[in-house]
């Protein structure tokens, strides 16, 4: 899969590089961006906050990415829903602009439970 999807109705970034590609290009023509960060399993409350970035800009950019950092031993990362086809469908229908929808190697590349320190 390339960095940037265009073949739904809904352009979807899998890199950090595409994001932040697509963004650069918006704000050279002095748009103003809104982010709306998601899990998925959208719901209505989600497209709301599309529609109000949307209001109060002129690009909205959902993002979905079930973060195995956010669930503690007992919570099941696995049986978390991942809608993507649907979500992306409601994102579209809601006017969103670009879907950010990376994939866990992605934002660790060096694996969630690595850490980094920085010694000054």
């Amino acid at each position: 899969m390339t960095d940037l999807d265009t073949a739904g109705a809904l352009p979807i970034a899998r890199t950090v590089a595409a994001l932040r590609g697509q963004i650069a290009q918006w704000r050279k023509q002095g748009l103003a961006v809104g982010l709306i960060p998601t899990m998925g399993a959208l719901h209505d409350g989600h497209l709301t906050l599309v529609r109000r970035a949307l209001a109060d800009g002129d690009r909205a950019v959902a993002t979905i990415f079930v973060n195995p950092k956010q669930f503690s031993p007992s919570e099941d990362f696995a049986a978390y829903p991942r809608t993507l086809d649907a979500d992306a469908e409601g994102l579209a229908s809601a006017g969103c602009d670009l879907l950010f929808a990376p994939t866990a190697d992605v934002l660790y590349p060096f694996g969630a439970d690595a850490s980094v320190r920085i010694h000054v």
